[in-house]
């Protein structure tokens, strides 16, 4: 039997007994503490008798439960997004019930609108709902429901626990790459950031004949089919398609780190998806290998309408863990899986500290493949290592504490050995993309069309 919880009706009613109990002692007659012994007995039947009354109302009778609760979810929703969970609560009691509900959601996410507070009449139902925003991807487990009770005369909250519990599927922010198919249905990428940028070179392969326009190089006249038509006719070329793009995604620790709501990691997915999306479009195939994860992953390349579905299956449940990235083993297990060449976009956070490793395993997939590798910008540690944040923060100080010289210090070494870091990878011929976690989605999106239309892939 769980402990029934006092109102603050009944904590009221409990501090008026104890000021007549100051009373009768200042009065100090046999009549004043007889009355506030009556008192004190009236009181503590009509306690006793209200639960009991409300312990009876709510048992159970003859497989009857006395309340029933239906909870009603999205099966699958992204993370961070709010979205309404919608409660019925049916009343099998034969009396109006008063119930504050408290449903047992998640802990890795946060809502609104509980507890709800609601009079429900006798043999009726009411349905109710509030907000649930996940904080993290996976299978969000959902508790029973707890109600608790309002005696009948409104002293006791007695508790009561209805429902199923029921899991949720947190699956990417896939919002952006809906957003981009229905940009790109009117031609409005550039909406979103995706840069239309000038060809560099022609395509690979051969698209149509047409005739010929004003601004149309000379090299592209076909002369066979202008002497057949009597007019100038022009080849016209369109991006080599059914190529590869396989993602290479760091699931270490580096990726636990967190700038906003969402985490380094949780950004890396967003971007993934909606690259995935854009190469799919595009005609070329894509596939995905982790590595420094619980259990790695790899999914072969595919170009099949289902293959984002086939990547948000995969990716929603994963999570950084706490491994340090090894960089040349997850060189040597993509080797051995995949034999055509592909654009190898590793994804992850380098540190100075990684750069031997981190020079082998480059050199070893730049043998076969094009490597781009995306590496992700912290932005604490660079609005940190900013001076002209720094002298804005003291500007009006004579100067900085202790404390702050050594934090810009310790950020501005960083910085520097981090940028040396990469400049030596650049040196080696490593195409590279620095970018805070929030604009690697539409940055990675550019850089793989620029690099498409530019022949490189």
């Amino acid at each position: 039997m769980k402990i029934p919880l006092p109102t603050r009706a009944l904590l009221w009613l409990v501090s008026a007994w104890l000021m007549l109990a100051v009373v009768a002692s200042i009065l100090g007659t046999s009549t004043a503490l007889a009355i506030w012994q009556f008192a004190g007995c009236a009181i503590a039947v009509l306690l006793i008798a209200d639960w009991l009354v409300t312990y009876m109302r709510i048992q159970d009778r003859g497989g009857e439960r006395a309340f029933t609760v239906e909870r009603r979810t999205g099966l699958t929703v992204p993370v961070g997004v709010a979205h309404d969970v919608y409660l019925k609560v049916t009343n099998h009691t034969t009396v109006e019930a008063t119930v504050h509900l408290y449903d047992g959601h998640s802990d890795r996410g946060t809502a609104i609108g509980l507890p709800i507070v609601s009079t429900i009449p006798a043999r009726r139902y009411g349905q109710y709902q509030y907000t649930f925003t996940p904080l993290a991807r996976g299978n969000l487990m959902f508790e029973r429901v707890s109600l608790r009770l309002r005696s009948s005369l409104g002293w006791w909250l007695l508790p009561y626990v209805a429902g199923q519990p029921s899991v949720i599927r947190v699956f990417p922010n896939y919002a952006a790459v809906t957003r981009y198919a229905l940009l790109a249905v009117d031609n409005r990428l550039s909406q979103i950031g995706l840069l239309k940028r000038q060809r560099r070179g022609e395509g690979m392969d051969f698209h149509q004949l047409r005739d010929y326009r004003d601004g149309d190089s000379p090299r592209a006249i076909d002369w066979k089919a202008t002497a057949r038509h009597v007019k100038l006719i022009a080849r016209e070329y369109q991006d080599e398609r059914d190529q590869q793009v396989l993602f290479l995604l760091d699931c270490s620790r580096r990726m636990n780190a967190k700038d906003d709501l969402l985490s380094h990691f949780d950004h890396t997915l967003n971007a993934i998806l909606l690259l995935t999306y854009v190469a799919i479009r595009q005609g070329d195939a894509a596939g995905l290998m982790t590595f420094g994860a619980m259990e790695d992953q790899y999914l072969a390349p595919e170009k099949s309408q289902a293959t984002v579905s086939r990547f948000l299956n995969a990716l929603y449940p994963l999570e950084p863990t706490l491994k340090t990235p090894d960089y040349y083993q997850a060189a040597l297990d993509l080797g051995k899986r995949l034999n055509k060449r592909a654009l190898i976009i590793v994804i992850s956070n380098v540190r100075d500290e990684d750069e031997d490793g981190l020079h082998t395993a480059m050199a070893q997939l730049q043998r076969r493949h094009l490597v781009l590798f995306a590496n992700l910008k912290e932005a604490a540690i660079e609005a940190s290592a900013d001076a002209t944040v720094f002298n804005q923060r003291f500007a009006h100080q004579r100067a900085a504490t202790d404390d702050a010289l050594i934090e810009f210090a310790a950020a501005t070494q960083y910085a520097l050995a981090r940028e040396a870091t990469l400049a030596r990878m650049r040196a080696r011929g490593v195409k590279l993309l620095d970018v805070v976690p929030e604009k690697l989605p539409m940055a990675l999106v550019n850089r793989y069309l620029d690099m498409k239309q530019s022949g490189a892939l």
